[in-house]
């Protein structure tokens, strides 16, 4: 199956907790990572989830934020940090690649972010994705 979705980061489970609707899915990407997905305990049971399942977290551009260095007092779990490859602007929205240790990412910002923040290839970023952002699928 093909998907639009460009973030597709390959890992294995470390754990799961859940309760009757929600479970929160760690994860050790292939980089070395750690990654949480917050995912409904349906898809555990669906996905058969377990220590040790191989997965793949997939992630859409639209929802990698981008900072220039580690943020701290903020609930977003997962912080990975990379150095922008390539930014790509237009009028609106820009296209920032950076490679994250194991994997290549793409956010989606606005052109205004990438240019208040910087951003050029060699940039030094942190990804920030929200757990609810990260949806899983079998290896």
């Amino acid at each position: 199956m093909s998907l639009s979705i460009r973030n597709q980061l390959p890992g294995t489970v470390t754990s799961v907790t859940s309760d009757e609707v929600m479970a929160t899915v760690r994860l050790r990407l292939d980089g070395g990572q750690d990654m949480t997905a917050a995912v409904t305990a349906e898809a555990v049971e669906e996905l058969g989830l377990t220590q040790g399942s191989v997965v793949r977290a997939l992630v859409k551009s639209t929802e990698v934020s981008l900072a220039t260095g580690p943020v701290e007092g903020v609930s977003i779990r997962n912080q990975l940090p990379g150095t922008v490859t390539d930014v790509a602007t237009g009028g609106a929205m820009a296209r920032v690649r950076l490679a994250v240790a194991g994997a290549e990412l793409t956010s989606a910002i606005t052109t205004d972010a990438a240019t208040e923040l910087g951003l050029a290839a060699g940039s030094s970023v942190v990804a920030l994705i929200k757990s609810t952002e990260v949806s899983l699928s079998h290896a």
